[in-house]
């Protein structure tokens, strides 16, 4: 049975990875900053789980200390967004960004390098937005982008172990419940800006992962998960 690690598989797309790589017969890890939550949900599935913050490297050793028989895949979702405008960057928030996106997941192969499996991967997430600029999204857009290069550097360090980004676009994996009646609008538009008229499921982007997990033949890319939006033109 091949072992599967979800840092931040304590919500959001996280969890949803986690239940389908449970349903699918891996052996799931749920790691999380919160490790109540990713206990609650490791009970609910069936899976373990493990303490991960991306912002505290010990933590990282630590789990990858704890899963030392091995690991065969590693999916990481973190995020830490900081929205605003170049003349209101905070220098704390604007390096939490980068950790959440960048070098976290260049720590998490740092420690778990010793322990993944030579037939395994790494899945990281990017997001269409560093694809496509504008103001207010400097800092989502600059982290983003990056991590097509991660993916691409990782996979050349690492290998033959694999690393894939997935890109997504505008997904409905509840993210935007928050924004109440404002939701449904913004999931319209988004579907209008895509060459293939709908905005992103969930299940979308389960399904890509779930897929490159056993993609033996791809590593080093970024897999655009939003529709064609980068190629829509009016």
């Amino acid at each position: 049975m091949e072992r599967i690690l979800v840092i931040g598989g304590a919500r959001a797309l996280g969890a949803a990875v986690a239940r389908r790589a449970a349903k699918d017969g891996y052996d799931v890890v749920v790691g999380a900053r919160d490790l109540a939550a990713a206990e609650a949900l490791a009970g609910e599935i069936g899976a373990s789980a493990v303490r991960i913050d991306l912002q505290d490297e010990t933590t990282i050793s630590a789990a990858a200390e704890q899963l030392g028989d091995g690991v065969d895949h590693i999916v990481t979702t973190g995020s830490a967004p900081h929205d605003v405008r170049a003349v209101e960057l905070d220098r704390d928030k604007l390096t939490e960004a980068f950790t959440a996106k960048v070098i976290g997941p260049m720590l998490v192969a740092k420690h778990f390098a010793p322990v993944l499996r030579p037939t395994g991967s790494i899945v990281l997430f990017s997001g269409v937005v560093g694809w496509r600029p504008g103001p207010g999204s400097l800092v989502k857009g600059v982290t983003n982008g990056a991590v097509e290069y991660v993916a691409r550097h990782l996979a050349a360090d690492l290998a033959p172990v694999r690393v894939n980004a997935i890109s997504p676009g505008v997904i409905d994996s509840g993210a935007w419940d928050r924004l109440g009646d404002k939701k449904t609008a913004l999931l319209d538009k988004s579907a209008t800006g895509t060459l293939v008229g709908r905005h992103g499921e969930t299940s979308d982007v389960v399904d890509t992962v779930m897929w490159l997990l056993q993609a033996g033949f791809i590593s080093g890319e970024t897999i655009h998960l939003e529709g064609g939006a980068r190629h829509k033109t009016g």
